[in-house]
């Protein structure tokens, strides 16, 4: 079923989560340890994020480095597989920009076609920790509406080989993602909200957002999108904080604003137990508020927090 159908039929607010593919090494019983756990909350479809190759550079020993190029986790596409394979929950593979090209990208939703899982949520990606800015790959795409558009031709039957003939449309239903603080690289919330309608008008059909702090940004969030004449449904993403630093952290990775009455809280935390503690009581608080105004789903980010996760959906569903 498609995402979109979900919230459609849905006469209360929806769980969902979202999880890494288990780093090169481990198998695929990491993800099935965070996901069985939360069965009994029934989520409705679960997010699969994918990673570009990343750079880093080995000591020869010779007083020289080397640089290689590694991949840590595998694809989002066996993953968003198996996960269908053993639970029969929606699965939302992200498809990003960062680190592939329209080729690879084309096979990627070529084999999520054949597996029939048809929803997808569309990124850019971030850009090498080594980069400043955002770079594509040689033929690949510079902007997540560019990556928007191969999905569009590829519902419409058109391949990157123009000479394919009688070819079937594939079916994909998108959401994309939504910043309540802004990007990080937007000059300024109207640009964001403008690129946001664009994709909107291109066929997203929800939007995801950052995870937020202050429920209140979310609401302003909402807010702007609704006068810009941004309809669709904007789901809420709810980070738990587990460890203490993660307060700066955080803030720092996401440009994110922390409330300085959780802030205050977390500072008197003298252990990260205290503050895993505190980051629950504050997530189910957030929670309970937004269920309160009717948000469509409550997106969960379990990386690091599926214990958390658990504990907060018992309270509020």
């Amino acid at each position: 079923m498609k995402v979109i159908e979900h919230i459609k039929n849905a006469k209360k607010t929806l769980f969902s989560l979202e999880l890494l593919p288990p780093l090169k090494g481990k198998d695929v019983s990491t993800i099935y340890d965070i996901i069985d756990p939360l069965i009994e909350f029934e989520p409705k479809f679960i997010n699969v994020t994918s990673h570009r190759d990343e750079v880093v550079y080995k000591d020869m020993g010779n007083g020289l480095m080397k640089k290689q190029v590694v991949r840590k986790r595998p694809g989002t596409v066996p993953v968003s597989a198996a996960i269908w394979n053993k639970y029969k929950i929606t699965v939302v593979p992200h498809i990003i920009c960062s680190g592939f090209n329209k080729t690879e990208t084309e096979y990627a939703l070529i084999d999520l076609n054949f597996l029939g899982l048809d929803n997808l949520l569309l990124l850019r990606g971030d850009p090498l920790k080594s980069e400043r800015i955002f770079k594509a790959e040689e033929n690949g795409h510079l902007h997540s509406l560019d990556l928007i558009g191969q999905v569009n031709d590829l519902n419409k039957g058109i391949y990157l080989d123009k000479h394919i003939e009688n070819s079937v449309n594939m079916n994909f239903s998108f959401g994309v993602a939504g910043y309540p603080e802004k990007h990080s690289e937007a000059p300024n919330m109207e640009a964001d909200i403008y690129y946001l309608k664009k994709k909107v008008e291109k066929g997203a059909e929800y939007i995801v957002t950052q995870m937020f702090f202050d429920n209140q940004k979310y609401y302003d969030f909402v807010d702007i999108c609704r006068n810009n004449g941004i309809n669709i449904p904007i789901i809420p993403g709810i980070k738990p904080l587990v460890l203490k630093n993660q307060i700066s952290v955080l803030s720092q990775i996401f440009k994110i604003d922390i409330p300085e009455e959780f802030a205050k809280d977390v500072r008197k935390c003298k252990t990260d137990k205290e503050a895993n503690e505190l980051g629950i009581e504050w997530s189910i608080k957030q929670c309970k508020d937004l269920i309160k105004n009717n948000v469509p789903v409550l997106h969960f980010y379990t990386m690091g927090a599926g214990k958390s996760v658990k504990r907060i959906a018992k309270e509020i569903f």
